[in-house]
């Protein structure tokens, strides 16, 4: 696959990598790099064509929002023939650093096999997710924000279409739903999703994020009209 990111593993100077086989479905995979620990959590086989990257917020983590949220998806995904990658920072909350681990995940799914992508961020990760999605280009399906802050989503504009699903709560008491509309606003398209009652790490929604993206997930893989751009 030949996209802006596909130098950007190479980019990291890693000093070594290493990797276990957890569960059948699941690999935990550690990139040592002078910069710090990368951390990946990759399910699903991993010549999966369709892959999902996932990020936390400012202070990192691999869970995600919403009870384990990424967890229990990457489970979901492997069990649906869909790969997904969790990625841990090696610098938190450092945009431009964590841009670019999860354009090194990307690199690093696209050299076993992956071609398409959907990427998915919590809080500060949401700012990630859609800079990644410009980087990959036609070779992402999707953009997923969740409680997502508006900063670091200037260039929201340059998804070109890019489809791009927006949850927020109603009750989020670090970053107001508004943020949400905002990042909607500047990339020109998109589907917010409000969830009453629910705060900034979407408590009592996992129900409902799980159900949506089961369903928004797959449709974005299948449609291949920008992949044929």
């Amino acid at each position: 696959m030949d996209h802006p990111s596909s130098d950007a593993l190479d980019a990291l100077d890693a000093l070594a990598v290493q990797e276990v086989q957890v569960t059948p479905t699941l690999r935990h995979v550690e990139v040592y790099t002078f910069e710090g620990l990368l951390t990946l959590l990759w399910h699903g086989d991993p010549a999966c064509e369709n892959v999902v990257v996932a990020c936390g917020g400012a202070v990192g983590g691999l869970l995600g929002p919403a009870d384990a949220l990424y967890h229990d998806l990457g489970e979901w995904c492997a069990a649906h023939g869909i790969g997904m990658i969790r990625v841990g920072y090696r610098r938190p909350n450092r945009i431009d650093r964590c841009v670019q681990d999860l354009c090194a995940a990307a690199d690093l799914a696209s050299r076993s096999g992956a071609h398409r992508f959907v990427t998915v961020g919590h809080s500060f990760g949401g700012a990630v997710a859609i800079q990644v999605a410009i980087a990959l280009g036609n070779a992402c399906a999707g953009v997923v924000t969740l409680a997502t802050q508006s900063a670091g989503c200037e260039s929201a504009g340059a998804l070109a279409g890019t489809p791009l699903l927006l949850f927020h709560g109603t009750s989020d008491e670090i970053l107001p739903p508004e943020a949400s509309f905002a990042v909607r606003t500047i990339a020109g398209a998109g589907a917010v999703v409000i969830l009453p009652g629910s705060d900034h790490l979407l408590s009592g929604a996992a129900a409902e994020l799980r159900a949506r993206l089961a369903v928004w997930i797959p449709e974005r893989f299948s449609d291949t009209t920008r992949a044929q751009r």
